[in-house]
Order: structure tokens, then sequence, then C-alpha cells
């Protein structure tokens, strides 16, 4: 068994392996910080690396040390306070400076926090870990898995029509040189060697005839190199690889009314902002519609969802409606998990509150996998929410959360995207 070693050094010369393994060890104190890190953040700025600090205590060893009380001999080199004899009062435990609370003191010591720095790919792990999208094995299981040809770089047997002509030659040619390249070099220095001899007044024979039979003989062996062999060919490979048929896709729902104020606005964008880095960083293929809605809905880019300025009134349901298009339009339900996420102050039209009920229930929660629903307001909940509730009632693959600060952003998020939490939901 043999045993590798990763001794590379990261930019600031300390072991990648050291800095992985105290990841590792203080993994708890480090996810606790990320969450409190991310909720200082700007829009802008969430998915970027992060300087975080471990409290001392939290990283403290294991030791034994002497209780209060007994005898004590210290050495104190230099010493010109005491003599042999005097007794030195100890340092008040709970005093002392790093932990930057309680009061000034003349005595006591301690130490400062740790402050350790993670990159931007060691935040988003500690950010999205244990977390899912629900149900998306679920809709897989029961499709048929498709074998797809792909391209496997090259192999030395195959059929005549994948042969590469310009692979062949090319190994053809390195094996030439590689196996004449001293009998070609040593052939130059014999001529070399035979017309100096011949240039010589009395040319010698011998030595003449010697290097001429040498001569010959190379250039036998070099000719006789085969110019392309068996070992020089060169198929274009190709392997079929399983390829689901199931795909998924992200709706985004937000409401930019005029009851949206621009720090609801910000929290919803926070929000979507950390769903989209979620999604890109767990799931390799997954597409993403973005919707933005006040009195009508338009289907978006992201420059366009996160950062245009349009508002209006409120009627949620032109964005139920026309998610409800664009799944019937380009997303099968057979072929695709069809996800939701919906923001909102919870602020909507009286009369169409029941009308996004009939929407919800009559057509997205029979198509949908997951549809989660987000309020970001402090007010008294509206009818929309009232309207949600029955709806979660009766359907397990709708949750909904209330979000009153950007503190209850990424708990709530996590909250909502746990792995198993269907069943946990079930159970």
């Amino acid at each position: 068994m043999a045993h590798f070693i990763d001794r590379r050094l990261n930019g600031k010369n300390k072991s990648t392996l050291n800095r992985q393994r105290f990841i590792r060890r203080y993994k708890k104190q480090i996810k606790e910080a990320v969450s409190d890190a991310i909720n200082k953040r700007s829009v802008t700025d969430v998915s970027s690396g992060e300087s975080i600090s471990i409290p001392q205590k939290d990283m403290s060893e294991p030791a034994f040390h002497q209780g209060k009380g007994g005898d004590r001999e210290m050495i104190h080199p230099g010493n010109d306070q005491f003599t042999t004899g005097d007794k030195i009062q100890r340092p008040p435990s709970g005093q002392g400076g790093g932990a930057g609370e309680g009061e000034a003191s003349d005595q006591g010591e301690g130490q400062d926090d740790f402050v350790f720095s993670i990159s931007k790919d060691e935040y988003l792990d500690l950010l999205f870990e244990d977390l899912e999208l629900p149900n998306l094995q679920q809709s897989q299981l029961d499709k048929l898995v498709q074998m797809k040809t792909h391209r496997a770089g090259f192999c030395n047997d195959g059929m005549p029509s994948n042969l590469d002509i310009v692979r062949s030659l090319q190994g053809s040619l390195a094996r030439r040189v590689a196996m004449s390249a001293g009998k070609r070099r040593r052939l130059k220095e014999a001529e070399t060697e035979l017309a100096d001899l011949l240039n010589e007044p009395v040319p010698p024979q011998h030595q003449i005839s010697k290097l001429e039979l040498e001569i010959d003989d190379l250039k036998r062996k070099i000719a006789a190199v085969p110019f392309i062999d068996n070992y020089d060919l060169r198929f274009r490979n190709y392997e079929k690889k399983p390829h689901p048929t199931s795909k998924a896709v992200m709706f985004c729902l937000m409401d930019v009314s005029g009851s949206m104020d621009q720090g609801t606005k910000d929290m919803a964008k926070r929000f979507y902002i950390l769903l989209y880095q979620f999604l890109t960083r767990t799931y390799k293929d997954i597409e993403v519609v973005y919707i933005r809605h006040h009195t009508q809905a338009k289907e978006v880019d992201e420059q366009e969802f996160f950062y245009s300025q349009e508002t209006g009134g409120t009627i949620v349901s032109s964005a139920l409606k026309l998610m409800d298009e664009i799944v019937k339009d380009r997303y099968s339900q057979g072929d695709w998990n069809i996800y939701a996420a919906q923001a909102s102050d919870g602020d909507n039209w009286a009369d169409d509150s029941p009308h996004c009920t009939d929407i919800m229930t009559n057509h997205l929660l029979k198509t949908v996998r997951y549809y989660a629903y987000i309020e970001i307001t402090t007010r008294a909940h509206q009818s929309l929410w009232r309207e949600y509730q029955a709806i979660e009632n009766s359907f397990d693959n709708f949750a909904m959360q209330h979000i009153k600060s950007v503190e209850d952003i990424y708990p709530i998020f996590r909250e909502l995207f746990k792995k198993n939490r269907q069943q946990q939901g079930a159970a």
C-alpha cells in the first residue's frame, strides 16, 4: 500500500493538509462564525471569502492545571522585586485582556480571539453543507436512463474507420526518433571522420575500410526501423455513459411592488443570491427562471432580476399565472424536476389572494416538486399569508417561512432546503 503526503504550501506558506485538518477539527466553531458573518455582508458580497474569529476558549486543548491553593515553587530570573519567602498573590480569575469584556484591571492576562481566513470555496462549502433540493432523486428513480455516446480519448485497438491518422503518425515519428536517434548521431560522426581520413595525404586504408563497414551497418539498421508499426496506431475511443432523462429548473418569483421598500427588497435579493449560489455550487446542470411582478409579471434575466428599478401595484397571481404558462410551454413534468421560490412582503390586492390559491392548488402544486414561500415583513400577516397557510396544511410539497430581519435569512434558508426535509416533515 502506498501513502501519499500532500506537502504543497498555500499562499501563506502553511501546509494545505494542516489547513484542512484545522477546518475539520473546528468545523462547528467555523460554521457558527460563517453563519454570523453572512448577516453582516452587503448584497453584492455574499459569495466572497471571509475572515472569521474563533474565541480562544473554543480552541483550548484539554490539559491538567494546578488547582487553587497549595504550595508552588517558581523561579523568576532577574527578579528585583521579591526575595526568598515572599508570597505572590495570584491574578483574580475572569479578569485580564483578550476578550474585550469586563472592567479594566492592573492584574491578570488573556489572549485575543483567533482570526482565521477561509477562501471562497471553503466559505461556500460550509455555507451550503447538508442542503439539497427536496425530492430531486425521487423524480429520477422511475425514469429511463438513456445511454449516450461520448468521446473518451484514444486507444490502441479499434475499427479502421476510427483510426486517427495524425495521432498515429505522431506516435510513429516519436518511436522512430527514439529508436534511431543514437544511430543517426553516430552515423554523422562516422561520415565526418571518413571525410577527414580521405583528405589526409596518405589515407589509412585500414581505418577507412572499418569506417565504411560501420557506416553501411548503421544505414542498414536505420533503414530497418519500420515507418509505422501496430504499436503506433491510435484509434478514437468512444464509450457510452448514462444520461438521466430528468432535469431540474428553479423558478424565482420576486415581488417588486410599491409596498416592497428598499430594505425589504435587499433582504429578498439576499435570499435569492444565496439560492443562486447554492444551486450553481451544488448542482452541475440546473436552469433558473427569474420572474419579477407588481401588477404585471415578466420573465427577466439575472441582471434585470436583481437590479431593475421597476415598481407598481401588487397582483401576485400574475406571477403564478406566468410561471404556469412557462411550465406548460417549456418544462414537461415528465422530464423536469420543477422547483419554485417566492419572496414577497405579503401585501396583495384582497380579491386576488383567492385567485392565487386556485392557481397553486389546481395547477402549480400538481407539477412542482417543491414550492417555498418566504414573507418578508415586520407587520401583521395579511390575506396572502392566510391563503398560503391553508395550502401548507394540504400539500406536503409546499413550505412557508417568515423573515423579519437580515439575521433570519440564512437560518430560514437552511430550514427550507435542509436534507431529508420531507421525511422529517412527514414524521
